[in-house]
């Protein structure tokens, strides 16, 4: 995400002009703005004419600059934008104030967003903004006769391919290297600077030496190898735990939840410094003892938005933790880790010590 300007807004609001430049950053985007938020842009509207030299058509669209007040936001992930829905509060046009319009924002469009910033949201596009440059990766796991790639977003991991090719004996047995060409040929059409080959055994190794010879595009892209005990989900997430993605990616947000969570995890089973659920993570966040506050980006969204069903206010909880100088991490509910942590209400904590 560019970020090209900040200042102040009416009533003190914060106010950011910035440019998201991938998919990533309208995900980040949909968990900052709220009801009640302005966004201002560029956009066609349908404008309805009928006069006595021209019948009504149902309306032409013209290019209009708008501010709208923010009732809705919806990330549509597969069809790359941003869509914020809501009121026409100033317009290029007076005859359109007061009428609800829908905002798609999409990627290298440059916005305006005017609102309060809490804390984690300014972290937010701070790290976005950081994000910039860090490059793509893809996790490629390998085992017998199956290959999977899954390219790794900072909202998660995308399956992009599955291939399968029975390899041994029988009679739908096929040669190792039909599974290895497809997988090459997969791989060159992926747009990812890095590429972490893992997997059990062998097959991952003979699958680097195929690539080496036939795909030498893909091999160069190839930074380290990986053994893991499965190939598919459960072998990115053992990528992932291990931290590899962070050796070529200084900074890869989903690497850390998931290192957290089995921190927390690891620490509930044995009883240790660790509590979840929203009362007793916020009576640990009172008493100073949150060393690190977990929490899902969906429940703490619809917990601003008077949606939720906890009898805490999130804010509140996030400040207090931010003022006894805890940290705050906001997880992903479209990775497993976030999915995780909403099987235990959504919040959690690692605790500086135990609350009796």
């Amino acid at each position: 995400m560019r970020i090209v300007q900040r200042g102040r807004g009416e009533e003190g609001r914060d106010r950011v002009t910035l440019v998201p430049e991938t998919v990533d950053d309208l995900w980040h985007l949909s968990h900052v703005l709220e009801p009640g938020d302005l966004v201002e842009g560029d956009t066609t509207r349908r404008i309805q004419r009928a006069d006595d030299q021209m019948r009504d058509t149902g309306g032409e669209r013209e290019h209009l600059h708008v501010t709208i007040q923010v009732m809705d936001v919806e990330f549509a992930r597969f069809a790359n934008r941003l869509r914020v829905g809501g009121i026409i509060e100033y317009c290029s046009r007076e005859d359109q104030l007061g009428l609800h319009h829908t905002l798609n924002v999409e990627t290298h469009e440059e916005i305006t967003i005017e609102k309060r910033l809490k804390p984690d949201q300014a972290d937010r596009l701070e790290e976005a903004a950081e994000a910039t440059d860090v490059p793509d990766v893809a996790i490629v796991t390998v085992e017998e006769g199956e290959a999977y790639i899954h390219t790794v977003q900072q909202y998660g991991t995308d399956e992009y391919a599955t291939i399968t090719a029975p390899t041994g004996k029988g009679e739908y047995a096929q040669p190792r290297e039909r599974l290895f060409e497809e997988l090459g040929s997969a791989l060159s059409h992926v747009d990812a600077e890095a590429i972490i080959l893992a997997g059990p055994g062998f097959t991952k190794r003979d699958a680097g030496d195929y690539l080496a010879e036939e795909y030498t595009d893909v091999s160069e892209r190839i930074a380290t190898t990986v053994d893991t005990s499965a190939a598919g989900d459960r072998g990115v997430h053992e990528v992932l735990k291990r931290g590899a993605v962070e050796e070529v990616q200084d900074q890869t947000r989903i690497a850390r939840e998931s290192e957290l969570i089995d921190e927390l995890t690891g620490r509930m089973a044995t009883g240790e410094k660790a509590t979840y659920g929203v009362e007793e993570t916020a009576e640990a966040a009172e008493y100073g003892a949150v060393e690190t506050l977990l929490v899902v980006d969906d429940r703490l969204r619809q917990e601003r938005q008077d949606e939720g069903d906890w009898d805490v206010d999130a804010n509140e909880i996030i400040e207090s933790v931010e003022q006894k100088g805890g940290d705050v991490v906001v997880f992903s509910s479209e990775f497993a880790p976030g999915e995780q942590l909403s099987n235990l209400g959504g919040i959690a904590a690692l605790l500086r010590y135990r609350l009796n």
